[in-house]
Parts: structure tokens; C-alpha cells; sequence
């Protein structure tokens, strides 16, 4: 198996490369490079430039809108724009709902749906866990009663990330009670604004309310506006997971992350301490390991073969990966890797020259990335289905 890229990869390689210097803002860039607050505005616009050019839907065929790239392509464009400091594209629409309204929907759906995605107008969130019903989705309570051609939602969805900015939401409810859990659920797609949705902060340690709790109060949802067949919404979650798992694997972010552990190390004269950089020469390794896995699995899709169904390995090995490097950051910075308070920088005496800004949110960065071996289905179940469909045990 050939894992080097080909000539023509290397000048695709190049062009994204050229685009991204050439319209990322700088402004947007610098935050993501130091780990800075994104508002909603610095994510849509990078959003809407990407939409512009046809790039928001990278992994999607050219019939539906996408640039038709295959497997290498959506990967070195993922690279190229995290080794640049883009910020990563919110999921939720252009890489979660949309390949499920491409599988699963019906051409009104496609038509009405897909354009303010693929723009990225519209802003998506993701009505999965709920509280009781994480890794175990299936037991989620969230109802949706069939009346007319209307059905009416009650229930309760919780972390639900960015989700006050959210426009659009696509659930999972449960339209039946009968036989197996997984047999009574649906996917509706669900309009924010509708009456009777309550979204409602929760503060993380970091001072930002990333996640939200959603409620439903006999929301009224069109009949049009379910996906696919009622109570078949287990299957369509399971397509959308797979594409969730691989996004947190994430390795292109973690290369970039590294080399600013590495800047880090170096600024606060830490680069020669041996036990440090045994870790961080540990934690590279990994990083590479994983990116060959990742490889592999492109390689096996360009060349049309069956690849091993490896999301949750992915995912497991990312997530864990994110956890390691930013606790490295935090040794690295050792006391002055304190919580960002803005309101004691606005006093002024978290801004003194002894306190770099580029330390500022390291703690931040590290409580939050305490839930990435916990979201998108917690690792520990993620090894079961590894043994499961990987190894067969």
C-alpha cells in the first residue's frame, strides 16, 4: 500500500494551500492559533467564504452542489486549512444532517435543505443526547406525537454545543414505544424558531456557555419535515455518527497543536528539559500513528476497497490524543496557565507583561477538552463496538 501522494496530490495540495493564505481572514486565524474566543460572527464568515467558493460542502458529490473530491482531496483540504489556522467548520450541518438528507431525504427536502448549508446562511445544531441518554442514545424520551399532518414535540435535549446560535436543529424523538428501543425512533428536522423551544446556557469552566440545554413544549413540526420513514431515524443516526466519530478524530488539528506545544516549550525555556521532551516526542509518534491509520483508510476508498470500519477507533485514539496535548500545554505554562477571567483583564491585572496572552486560555482549552473522550458516544462504549465489528470478539 503506497501512502505517499501522487504528483497531481501534491499540486492540489498546493492550490488549497494558496486559496486558504489567499481568504482566510488574519484576524480569525490569529484566535485560532492561540486558542481564542470564536463568535458566532468569525465562524460564519469563514463559513459563507468557504460557501462562496463551493468549499463549506467539501465532502459532498458534485450533484448535490459539492466539489465531487475524492477521499485524499477532502483530506488535504482539512489539513491545509487547520495548518493555516482556519477554524474548524461547524459540523452540524455541512458534515452531519447534510449526507443524511442526501441519503435519506426526498428531492423536496433536498431542494429546500441543502442551499443554505452549502452556503452556510443557515446554522445548524445536533438534538441528540438528552439527560439519562448519552452513549445510551436509544433510551432517549424525547416524543413526537403524530397529529394530522403536524407532530407535536415534547421532551427535552441537553449539550447541545453552539446551540444558541442555532437556527435549525435535527432531532431524534421517539414516535413509538413498541419492540426494541432502537425501533421507535425518527429524525425530524426541526425550525428553532418555532414556538414553544426554550434554549437555556450552560456554563462551562471556561466561562462560555459552549453547550445548551433545549427544551420542547408542544412544538409543532410539519409532517414534510420528517427524514426517511417513521421510526427508521435509528438508522439514519447511525450513518450520521459514523461521519461524527471521524470529525473528532481530528488529526489535522493535532498536528497544528503540536507544533505550537512545541513553540510553547521553546518560549518558556522549557525545550531542553529531557522529560518533556520525551513526551512530546511520545505524544508525535501518536499523532503520526494515527495519521497513517487515517491514511490507510483513504487509501483503501480511492482505490474503491472495502476499508475497515474504523470510526470509533478514530475517534477513541483523536480524542485521547486532544486530552494529552493540551495537559502538556498546561505543564508547559505551569502556573501561569491560570482560568481567563475577563473581568479581572478588564481590571488590568491579568494583562502584565509577566503574564504572555498566549497562556491565557491553556487551562480553558484543557478542562474542555475533558469531554472529547465523552461526546460523539464515550470511548468506553467506543471499545466495545471496536471489539465488536473490528475484531470480531
Amino acid at each position: 500500500m503506497d501512502l505517499n501522494f501522487t504528483p497531481e496530490e501534491l499540486a492540489f495540495r498546493h492550490e488549497i494551500r494558496h486559496w486558504v493564505a489567499e481568504n482566510l481572514p488574519a484576524d480569525i486565524s490569529h484566535k485560532v492559533r492561540h486558542s481564542l474566543r470564536l463568535s458566532r460572527d468569525d465562524h460564519q464568515r469563514w463559513a459563507k467564504i468557504l460557501g462562496k467558493k463551493g468549499w463549506l460542502g467539501w465532502g459532498w458529490p458534485k450533484e448535490f452542489g459539492g466539489p465531487g473530491w475524492n477521499a485524499v482531496q477532502r483530506h488535504l483540504f482539512e489539513e491545509e486549512c487547520a495548518l493555516a489556522g482556519a477554524p474548524r467548520a461547524i459540523p452540524f450541518g455541512p458534515v452531519m444532517v447534510a449526507p443524511v438528507i442526501m441519503a435519506f431525504g426526498n428531492a423536496e427536502q433536498h431542494k429546500r435543505f441543502l442551499p443554505g448549508i452549502a452556503s452556510g446562511e443557515v446554522w445548524w445544531s445536533q438534538g441528540y443526547s438528552e439527560p439519562g441518554s448519552g452513549s445510551d442514545l436509544a433510551s432517549l424520551k424525547t416524543k413526537a406525537e403524530r397529529r394530522g399532518d403536524k407532530y407535536i414535540v415534547n421532551g427535552q435535549k441537553t449539550w447541545t454545543t453552539l446551540g444558541q446560535y442555532g437556527e435549525w436543529i435535527f432531532c431524534l424523538v421517539r414516535t413509538s414505544n413498541e419492540g426494541k428501543p432502537q425501533t421507535g425512533i425518527s429524525f425530524l428536522l426541526i425550525d428553532m424558531k418555532s414556538p414553544g423551544i426554550t434554549v437555556r446556557p450552560i456554563v462551562l469552566m471556561d466561562g462560555e456557555p459552549e453547550v445548551n440545554e433545549v427544551w420542547f413544549d408542544n412544538v409543532e413540526v410539519p409532517v414534510e419535515n420528517l427524514i426517511g420513514e417513521e421510526n427508521k431515524g435509528w438508522t439514519y443516526a447511525k450513518h450520521l455518527l459514523s461521519h461524527e466519530r471521524t470529525n473528532i478524530a481530528d488529526v489535522n488539528r493535532a498536528k497544528r497543536e503540536l507544533e505550537r506545544l512545541k513553540k510553547l516549550a521553546q518560549s518558556e525555556g522549557l525545550w531542553d528539559e529531557p522529560r518533556l521532551r520525551d513526551q512530546i516526542a511520545l505524544v508525535e509518534v501518536d499523532v503520526v500513528a494515527l495519521e497513517m491509520l487515517v491514511l490507510r483508510v483513504l487509501s483503501a476508498e480511492k482505490n474503491g476497497k472495502q476499508s475497515l470500519d474504523i470510526a470509533g477507533l478514530l475517534k477513541i485514539r483523536g480524542s485521547e490524543l486532544q486530552q494529552r496535548y493540551t495537559e502538556l500545554m498546561m505543564l508547559v505554562a505551569g502556573p501561569l496557565a491560570r482560568a481567563r477571567i475577563d473581568e479581572a483583564m478588564e481590571a488590568g491585572w491579568q494583562g502584565d507583561l509577566a503574564f504572555p496572552a498566549s497562556l491565557l486560555p491553556l487551562s480553558g482549552t484543557y478542562f474542555n477538552m475533558r469531554k472529547t473522550t465523552i461526546y460523539g458516544g464515550s470511548n468506553e462504549v467506543q471499545r466495545n463496538i471496536v471489539a465488536q465489528t473490528v475484531l470480531g470478539s
